[in-house]
């Protein structure tokens, strides 16, 4: 065609999509919508991603560089960004047993000298160190009682702070009484600039708040900052703890400010590395070595790390998959809206052709509409994504919690994205161009239509589309076919359109159920087969809306029970559990004032049981280390690459690691106390649901109770215990830890949670073996789950006497699942019953003259009311049950790509099973199956007119 015949093509075009404005309106929609999306996505994406100028600010200020000491004594290799990636090699845990570390004489270096000092040394000249002092969480008063917040000290009148926390409120603080606060502790705590609040155990020195900050990139950060030396240091020393929070030798992580002309380049980063510090520089951020020069990454080269390549990556492959097939689903939800147009036109695409147009001619037309909306709607959702993002970028940050860089919108992205909803447009009118050039013209100038068998040719076409789409999707997902973006994005998208292909043939094996149903059913059902030109575009949309919802229910639902068979709990259902077996000391001399604040608070407890932790030495003061107990699998069935003092290099063990069946094992659990515990038939009962009275007995008997077999043999259960070995000075090892392993009579019992590596003994069988106890917590078991109020209520009590979270209940596995699930079926059936009312509407169109002599034979007004319902509702039966099938071939392929994608050596075949664990959405199923329909008929019916205006018969 020439250009000129285009123009008028998409002057007509312009004209037709004017004068049908609703038509023209639900097309734009459509196409505005997926485009808005990935518009808005797209600034969001580039908005937040941050320049290499920008993230060095984030990181350190308008400092030169951030240096951090990782462990004396040791070296690392470090990506020029130490976030995405370093490494550290102790020649201390390198030592075999019995030898001394060897250490180089840099790390011997790092050793002798103080970290401050040795960064001094090893800076350039005129550096200067600016702490970063932070603490552990602790409590500060609020409003309401207490909140737990981080503490922190720094000079915010510095301007090198700028960038890396900004002051956004108020002024900083410059008297040792005053402090700032992050906006997210102000908003939680109830407090204003000018109140005053104190930290735990300096209730006495309370501090004025004065100024309000935020970190730009943590926005949620609670946090309190005073000036240095007014508030860490003060703190009570935690007994057996170090001098404060930085630890003996004070901090360990710095800002670089440099003298003018020095710089911190990578060079400079390597010679730190070797001492056991973490550089990050400005200039490395922003001028990077090349990949070769950085040890870092050719030694995860030669361990294998970072082997998959980018369309392979499992996050990769779901987006594209969700991607591709959305705007497939947009193609099909806009075509019966082109179809509708192209018959509503058909005496105008007629008149064309008996003017002498060719079928290209009547084509392009069509295909103009295709442009003209495509075009309007990408356009319509370009500017709402851009001003969509631009309103709501303060609500975007807040969300994500991180402040963008900069508003960025790339012209390229956006190009894409216009050409995007141009060619969903093109690609939505191309079926009705096509019938709309093959109809015949007098029937097209009379209103008659021209049925047509469907093509058996094309039935065949749509099997192998169908058949060949489901086997790429579903084999090249894991098996290496291309890669398993395109393997399970083609194979899909393929099946789906096989499927349409074979929608006018399956319409007419639907039409054969006709003969047993009533008059309505039946006149609706065999109206859509005798017209499958408008019926085919309809089932199609609601097909695609169908298989949408089918695809990801059928992918969450899977991926929620993986995680639900994985979860590990802590204690049955409802347990209530305080402390962990590692209680601070000065928590366990507050356990009876605990326990009573924990029965006051939560009602109907139960019986109490008190858990005894178990160590090996006997005599070991409150503030040392008593040593380790393990429970331990016989010896022959212990994995060969997880010995204790085995060094492999890392090929050979990860080798050891795939190929021994020992090594397969989950001992994942989730018990937080130690793994041998001390105790009575109470413990037993609330901790590992236990009821059975020969373990009971056995208990008292001086047995062990273990609760998984794989630990017992021939009756007994092995012991290893550990005993502290000594550290001389400078940092060798000294005396290495002694291992003990003793096998104790125990007996098997079927606990209601998994417990691996975990045994219970009386406190008298301690004894014998002449194990200490101690105090560790108690766990009480009530009939129901403490509700969340009561919860808080204690969690309040219990902060008043410790700073720790020394209380957890169990409230089993909470799915995050079900609010998608239902947000994606209501969308779906949105959808689907838009698509369902376009053709209902065309049909009651072409219906006129099937509805006159139905009211001039005597027909009942509700004939017409009720037609419309079941043809309605019989298209969304119809691509409701085709949907069905096509959603579960790319929902089946994800799971089959994050089984593969989520395996590593030594794995359980429990975990392997549960990664390909897959759960047909029943539920949603049967809602769009039979409510769908249903729901279809009844709007269809509830918005039609039972009477009718007798037209004159033409021809």
């Amino acid at each position: 065609m020439k250009l000129s015949a285009w123009r008028v093509a998409l002057r007509i075009a312009r004209r037709d999509a004017l004068r049908a404005k609703g038509r023209s309106a639900l097309v734009v929609a459509m196409v505005a919508l997926p485009v808005l999306g990935v518009t808005g996505a797209d600034v969001v994406f580039r908005s937040a991603e941050l320049s290499p100028a920008q993230q060095a600010v984030r990181i350190m200020g308008q400092a030169a560089g951030e240096l951090e000491l990782v462990e004396r004594g040791s070296s690392v290799k470090q990506a020029p960004d130490p976030e995405k990636g370093f490494s550290v090699q102790s020649p201390k845990d390198d030592a075999k047993e019995g030898q001394a570390p060897a250490y180089t004489a840099a790390q011997r270096r790092a050793l002798d000298t103080a970290p401050a000092d040795l960064a001094r040394q090893l800076l350039p000249a005129g550096a200067t160190l600016v702490p970063e002092r932070q603490a552990p969480y602790t409590a500060a008063s609020s409003r309401d009682g207490l909140l737990t917040t981080r503490i922190a000290e720094a000079d915010l009148t510095d301007p090198v702070w700028r960038g890396r926390l900004d002051l956004i409120d108020g002024r900083a603080p410059t008297a040792d009484t005053e402090a700032a606060v992050t906006s997210d502790f102000l908003k939680r705590s109830g407090l204003r600039i000018g109140d005053r609040t104190a930290v735990r155990g300096l209730e006495g020195n309370p501090f004025t708040i004065t100024g309000v900050y935020e970190y730009p990139g943590e926005l949620r950060t609670t946090e309190i900052t005073a000036r240095p030396g007014t508030l860490i240091d003060r703190l009570p020393t935690p007994s057996g703890g170090a001098k404060g929070p930085a630890g003996p030798d004070g901090p360990t992580r710095w800002l670089v400010k440099l003298p003018a002309g020095a710089v911190l380049d990578w060079h400079e980063v390597t010679e730190v590395n070797e001492y056991g510090f973490l550089l990050t520089s400005r200039a490395v951020l922003t001028d990077p070595p090349a990949r070769a020069d950085v040890p870092y990454y050719a030694e995860s080269r030669t361990r294998g790390g970072d082997g998959t390549s980018y369309f392979n990556r499992r996050d990769v492959v779901v987006l594209a998959t969700v991607v591709g097939m959305a705007l497939l689903e947009i193609v099909l939800l806009a075509g019966p809206a082109f179809a509708v147009g192209a018959r509503r036109s058909r005496r105008q695409l007629g008149l064309l052709a008996a003017a002498g147009g060719e079928r290209a001619n009547v084509r392009a037309v069509v295909l103009g509409g295709g442009i003209v909306l495509g075009v309007t709607g990408a356009l319509t959702g370009l500017g709402l994504g851009i001003g969509l993002v631009a309103a709501l970028r303060t609500q975007a940050e807040e969300y994500s919690g991180q402040r963008f860089g900069h508003f960025d919108i790339s012209p390229l992205d956006l190009l894409g994205v216009l050409l995007v909803g141009l060619v969903t447009g093109l690609l939505a009118a191309v079926v009705p161009a096509v019938q709309a050039s093959r109809q015949d013209v007098v029937a097209a100038l009379t209103g008659r239509d021209t049925l047509k068998p469907p093509s058996r040719r094309l039935a065949v076409l749509g099997l192998l589309m169908l058949g060949t789409g489901a086997a790429l999707a579903l084999y090249g997902a894991t098996n290496g076919i291309g890669n398993s973006s395109f393997a399970v994005l083609g194979g899909s998208a393929l099946a789906e359109l096989g499927m349409v292909v074979l929608v006018p043939h399956l319409v007419g094996l639907f039409g054969r159920l006709g003969r047993w149903l009533p008059l309505g059913p039946r006149l609706a059902l065999r109206d859509s087969v005798r017209h499958r030109g408008r019926t085919a575009p309809a089932v199609a949309a609601v097909m695609a809306a169908v298989a949408g919802s089918v695809a990801v229910s059928l992918y969450m639902d899977s991926l929620d029970e993986e995680y639900r068979r994985d979860y590990v709990a802590s204690g049955p259902p409802g347990a209530v559990m305080l402390g962990t077996g590692w209680l601070d000391p000065a928590d366990v001399k507050l356990l009876p004032q605990m326990r009573e604040a924990i029965e006051h608070g939560i009602p109907d407890l139960g019986p109490r049981a008190d858990v005894q932790r178990v160590h090996p030495k006997g005599d070991c003061s409150e503030d040392g280390y008593c040593g380790y107990i393990g429970v331990e699998v016989p010896k022959e069935d212990r994995c060969p690459a997880l010995l204790p003092g085995v060094d492999l290099p890392f090929a050979e063990r990860e080798r050891i690691l795939e190929a021994d069946e020992r090594c397969h094992t989950n001992d994942r659990r989730g018990v937080a106390f130690t793994p041998l515990s001390a105790g009575d038939a109470t413990l037993l009962r609330n901790l590992y649901g236990v009821t059975d009275p020969k373990a009971v007995q056995a208990l008292a008997d001086g047995k062990a109770v273990v609760f998984d077999a794989r630990y017992l043999k021939d009756g007994k259960v092995a012991l290893e215990y550990t005993l502290p070995g000594t550290e001389s000075t400078g940092g060798s090892s000294g005396d290495k830890p002694v291992r003990t392993e003793t096998a104790v009579d125990a007996v098997l019992a079927e606990p209601s949670l998994r417990s691996p590596g975990q045994a219970v003994i009386s406190p008298a069988t301690a004894a014998r073996l002449g194990f200490s106890t101690a105090p560790g917590g108690s766990v009480w078991l009530p009939a129901a789950v403490p509700s969340d109020s009561a919860q808080q209520r204690t969690d309040g009590a219990l902060a008043k006497l410790s700073e720790h979270d020394v209380m957890k209940i169990e409230r089993g596995y909470e799915s995050q699942a079900d609010l998608v699930s239902l947000g994606l079926n209501v969308f779906a059936a949105i959808v689907a019953l838009g698509a369902a009312g376009i053709a209902t509407g065309l049909a009651a169109a072409d219906s006129q003259r099937d509805l006159s002599t139905l009211a001039a034979v005597g027909a009942e007004p509700r004939i017409r009311r009720t037609l419309s319902g079941f043809q309605c509702g019989v298209i969304a039966a119809m691509g409701a049950l085709l949907g069905v099938a096509c959603g579960v071939v790319p929902g089946v392929a994800l799971r089959k790509v994050d089984a593969a994608s989520s395996t590593y050596p030594g794995m359980s075949a429990d975990e392997i099973a549960n990664k390909a664990t897959l759960v047909f959405p029943w539920p949603t199923v049967a809602a769009t199956v039979v409510l769908l329909p249903l729901l279809a008929a009844a709007l269809a019916a509830l918005m039609t007119r039972s009477r009718i205006t007798l037209l004159r018969r033409s021809g």
